[in-house]
């Protein structure tokens, strides 16, 4: 995808630094948005507000925002103060209406990017424009989904995109709102290295004691910035009024975070790096070794269960490795979610190549 930088579009945002965006869940009343407006353009390097006006909700009889009635308080609000407003939009009549009535910087919401239609008709609306739009991922864990969303908005002719990382739904209890799942975003990263993420603390967390973790978590994992729901009242907020940090906070956790180099500064530490990191890729060719050498003799086992009728799942058999690996990685102070995830996955490859050695045997 052919991406325009956010600095070359954003001229407050200078190159190498994270974006802010901030602002309330919703745009509830005009004071409320001029407080907002005012109080961020001075704050520390707000680039974007953000505002919600149509709020797409689980249950009916929640408060959906303000509607179309809300847009003139946001350009008011830019106009004397110099920030622009982004809004969420989840169908082509938004678009136009936010498009008509002066804003000029969209999101496309999660539950919203879920859906191939819904986004397409959002990039049928922008075809001819040249404006920035953020798309945010979908509810569920599906990268590919995320990259149509963003490959839909992209074919409509705007290359002022950016995605953002909002966590994923899960039906499980967890300490955050919603899963982090961080894996899925730096493989959008790796896939679309010109492509700028930006980490939503707020949806992450869903509380306000969380969101500084969260947020740091974004900038040590290089992302390029944040979206951060502030409001000036939060526990009186219309929506989502948890994970909202008090507009007169908001500058005190801006600055208790620490951003990041992507790269080291000094010969020295460079060259240490780089050992270490051949230090890396020789324990990893020694592992894949050992792995390959495992599948041949599973391989073995395979063949020796199909020349004795034997079922190729052993339920005691798989009980006994992972309790095990477990018991050995937990002596050795290692993670037990990295050594299950890892043994699954190598049991489900083992599964597949024996079912493989029992069915070339069926068929000769």
């Amino acid at each position: 995808m052919d991406i325009i930088p956010i600095s070359e579009w954003l001229p407050s945002k200078q190159q190498g630094k994270p974006m802010i965006v901030a602002g309330p869940c919703s745009a509830e009343s005009e004071t409320q948005i001029l407080s907002v407006a005012q109080t961020l353009a001075e704050s520390r390097g707000v680039h974007l507000l953000r505002a919600g006006v149509w709020k797409p909700r689980t249950r009916p009889n929640s408060f959906e925002g303000m509607g179309e009635k809300a847009l003139p308080w946001l350009v008011k609000a830019q106009q004397e103060f110099g920030i622009p407003f982004i809004i969420e939009v989840a169908n082509g009549t938004h678009v136009k209406k936010a498009l008509d009535a002066g804003i000029r910087h969209l999101w496309v919401g999660a539950r919203t990017s879920v859906n191939p239609f819904s986004v397409q008709e959002i990039a049928d609306a922008l075809e001819g424009e040249d404006i920035p739009v953020l798309v945010k991922n979908p509810l569920n864990p599906d990268l590919q989904l995320w990259i149509g969303a963003l490959e839909r908005i992209h074919a409509a002719g705007i290359k002022k995109l950016v995605a953002v990382h909002r966590g994923f739904s899960t039906y499980q209890k967890q300490l955050y709102r919603n899963a982090p799942n961080w894996e899925i975003p730096i493989e959008l990263k790796t896939t679309y290295p010109q492509l700028e993420i930006l980490v939503d603390p707020s949806h992450i967390a869903g509380r306000r004691d969380l969101l500084h973790e969260v947020a740091q978590k974004g900038f040590d994992l290089g992302f390029d910035g944040l979206m951060v729901e502030t409001h000036p009242n939060p526990d009186q907020a219309l929506s989502d009024p948890k994970q909202q940090i008090a507009l007169e906070q908001f500058d005190d956790f801006i600055a208790a975070l620490e951003t990041k180099q992507p790269h080291f500064n000094d010969q020295i530490t460079q060259d240490k790096l780089v050992h270490l990191r051949r230090l890396i890729d020789e324990l990893d060719r020694g592992l894949l070794e050992n792995l390959k050498h495992r599948l041949e003799i599973v391989e073995q086992i395979g063949d020796y269960k199909a020349e004795h009728g034997v079922t190729v799942f052993q339920l005691e058999r798989w009980r006994t490795i992972i309790q095990d690996r477990l018991e050995y990685a937990r002596k050795a102070g290692m993670d037990d979610e990295l050594i299950r995830s890892v043994w699954n996955e190598i049991h489900k490859a083992s599964i597949r190549l024996q079912t493989d050695v029992v069915n070339r045997k069926l068929e000769s």
